[in-house]
């Protein structure tokens, strides 16, 4: 290759291709990160959970109780709410019911190993057993309550092409067509 060739992006790996991407003045614009803020006193459970959502392009904070996390929702910035039903000193339920006080309009999901305990969670906008649905399942779940909380995608209204064209030929001689 010539020195004044530009190379291919093709030939780049990925990261420097967004790299080039963003320094040719791409008007790409990325999405903003959603914050999920996941709260379990199960260390192991918190930790896979944040791998699974963070590899899937969400910002994730953890809080391993229930007042630490009301703590981290006080300062604002969270998209979602995933907990735990069942934690010491505060359950997920409280939790929730608290967190709504400050802002009802995040959406919040918990998440039990009991199925009896779906009864408990009547705060939270969506229950899910743990171990009965795929990691599939909570994803999609996730992305719908996001979606919901951001409300419908505006739509664009395009005048009528009838006007539009009446208009355009109002005061002047009409187009020929071809019969």
């Amino acid at each position: 290759m010539r020195a004044t060739e530009t190379p291919c992006a093709a030939c780049f790996p990925a990261s420097v291709q967004l790299q080039l991407r963003v320094w040719r003045g791409s008007k790409e614009t990325m999405r903003p990160k959603k914050t999920i803020l996941c709260v379990d006193d199960n260390e192991q459970a918190l930790a896979v959970r944040k791998f699974l959502l963070e590899t899937r392009g969400y910002r994730v904070v953890t809080a391993a109780s229930a007042h630490d996390a009301i703590e981290v929702f006080r300062n604002g910035g969270i998209d979602l709410v995933l907990g735990d039903l069942i934690m010491p000193q505060m359950d997920g339920n409280e939790m929730v019911q608290r967190m709504k006080e400050i802002t009802p309009e995040v959406p919040m999901m918990l998440l039990s190993g009991t199925v009896k305990a779906f009864d408990r969670a009547c705060h939270a906008d969506a229950f899910l057993p743990k171990g009965a649905c795929s990691p599939v399942e909570l994803l999609e779940r996730i992305r719908v309550m996001i979606a919901r909380k951001r409300g419908p995608k505006k739509v664009m209204v395009r005048p009528p092409f009838e006007g539009a064209y009446e208009a355009a030929y109002a005061g002047g001689t009409q187009p020929a067509v071809a019969s």
